[in-house]
């Protein structure tokens, strides 16, 4: 099972932390997905973190503002948003994948071993 928790309200400039907690089985060995669904759109890929080193994938439209990172000890993987705009505004899932490597944007055509039940940030004003 994963479990996200840390999304909110805030307004566009502003920061959240994701966290993705999994229970039931170690996260080491995964790939973890981020991915977001806006309402009225597809879900897309958002950013990936790799199991085997932890290096870490990033969209077009969240690089240099997302980061993703790890925590193994926790059993946990968190993303870091900064500079949230408005089109950031979406329900945030994470997915443990069935890779070890996110292989940059392929980790959006892996298959899904765990989904976490979502998160809904929205950035407005």
């Amino acid at each position: 099972q994963l479990v996200e928790s840390g999304g909110g309200l805030v307004q566009p400039g502003g920061s959240l932390r994701l966290s993705c907690a999994a229970s039931g089985f170690t996260l080491t060995g995964y790939a973890i997905g981020w991915f977001r669904q806006a309402p009225g759109k597809e879900r897309e890929g958002v950013s990936c973190i790799s199991g085997n080193d932890g290096s870490t994938y990033y969209e077009d439209s969240v690089k240099g503002r997302f980061t993703g990172s790890r925590d193994n000890a926790k059993n946990t993987v968190y993303l870091q948003m900064n500079s949230l705009k408005p089109e950031d505004t979406a329900v945030y899932y994470c997915a443990a994948l069935s890779h070890e490597d996110c292989n940059g944007s392929y980790y959006r055509y892996y298959g899904i071993d765990y989904w976490g039940d979502g998160t809904l940030v929205t950035v407005s004003s």
